[in-house]
């Protein structure tokens, strides 16, 4: 309780009213209808908070949606990190909730002490257990963080909370290894990304994950599912089901969006000054 009694406390705390404008915000003339992102593992060392804070700021929504695994709990019962920047984070969130936008919080594995708030608001921010939204198009989608459907999670978590900290590990080791390779003028490349397509294993469970929640929303009368868990960020069609995971904040720096006119479309955020100078990088995926 300790873990979320911190968590907590800087959403019922007051802030300054709500405001039209922040100053800080990028104008960059991209706004969207709603945005989806999860596995933002704030409390790490991997979590990417100063390119996400860009990203916030650059990205006005209607409608964000918060996808689980936003504070990374797991991690912060080990050792506690918490620097300015996820804090930054956590106020920026806050703040467009208080500017009036939509912003709900589907906990995931992570942060699966927020579960204990499902039902209540914190700083306008609405704690759900999962969520459904309507596109402008008509189409009704399921939003999910995804645990639910990782068997090992529901049948193992000890396997669970060691492949957690064997993922940590490659992470710590991927800084490093992308640190000597920006010395030497090379582009970032991911090492653990490079081996989950290279264990056949790992493929399998990614495919059974994606087909598994398609079925449940299919089951439950939705033309497609919002979720997060796996950090590979994907769109496709799935027997009729429009499958989208969002990706992560640790490596891929992706977000799902919904433009005005209903379509979605994933982003992958290139962090300033790189995208000052060429815009903003969007994915190709779209549906």
């Amino acid at each position: 309780m300790r873990l979320a009694f911190d968590f907590m406390a800087p959403l019922v705390s007051g802030g300054r009213p709500a405001q039209a404008d922040d100053p800080d915000d990028v104008l960059t003339h991209r706004r969207y209808r709603a945005i989806f992102i999860s596995d933002l593992h704030l409390g790490t060392p991997g979590c990417q908070a100063a390119a996400l804070l860009e990203f916030i700021k650059a990205h006005p929504s209607d409608y964000l949606y918060l996808v689980g695994d936003v504070v990374d709990g797991w991690q912060l019962r080990r050792r506690w990190y918490w620097p300015q920047s996820h804090n930054d984070v956590v106020q920026k969130l806050l703040r467009r909730a208080r500017k009036g936008c939509h912003v709900v919080y589907v906990p995931g594995n992570h942060d699966e002490f927020a579960r204990g708030f499902i039902g209540h608001r914190f700083g306008g921010i609405e704690v759900v257990d999962d969520a459904v939204h309507r596109t402008a198009d008509g189409r009704s989608l399921w939003i999910t963080h995804g645990d639910y459907f990782d068997g090992v999670i529901q049948c193992a978590k000890w396997l669970a909370y060691l492949g957690d900290n064997l993922y940590e590990f490659t992470l710590k080791l991927n800084r490093h290894l992308n640190y000597c390779r920006a010395r030497l003028g090379l582009p970032y490349w991911s090492l653990s990304a490079y081996l989950k397509h290279k264990v056949k294993k790992a493929l399998n469970y990614v495919t059974e994950f994606e087909q598994a929640v398609a079925h449940e929303a299919r089951r439950r009368g939705h033309h497609g599912v919002v979720c997060g868990h796996i950090h590979r960020a994907e769109m496709r069609d799935i027997d009729g089901i429009l499958y989208c995971n969002d990706g992560d904040w640790v490596e891929s720096r992706t977000a799902l969006v919904e433009h005005f006119d209903g379509r979605l479309e994933l982003l992958h955020w290139a962090p300033l000054p790189e995208a000052a100078k060429q815009g903003l990088k969007a994915g190709a995926l779209t549906a």
